[in-house]
């Protein structure tokens, strides 16, 4: 009785085993031909309408933008101030290039 439920057990298991990989494989070719699709689209879109970076945090205009701050936007309310944004943390600063742009 004891060899039997192991048996069952082991042929769930590999039944199991072999559903997951079917779904697996099947799923992973669909998803990047439309996410390839849909990028494009928002390419367009983002041309069409002149968007500018996408805005990261909701909390300072220095946060959101980061490619569009200056560098004393962070201390305008009080200059020798810390920052107390948690977005500004985690943000690397943004340098300017040497071309200037």
């Amino acid at each position: 009785m004891l060899m039997g439920k192991s048996k069952i057990f082991i042929g769930f298991t590999f039944a199991e085993l072999l559903l997951l990989l079917l779904l697996f494989f099947s799923s992973s070719a669909g998803p990047q031909a439309r996410a390839i699709n849909e990028l494009e689209a928002q390419r367009e879109l983002v041309r069409y309408l002149s968007l500018t970076d996408f805005a990261i945090w909701t909390e300072a205009r220095y946060t959101r933008h980061p490619s569009q701050a200056d560098f004393f936007s962070p201390f305008q309310d009080f200059p020798s101030s810390i920052e107390h944004f948690p977005a500004g943390s985690v943000i690397a600063p943004v340098y300017a290039s040497r071309s200037g742009r």
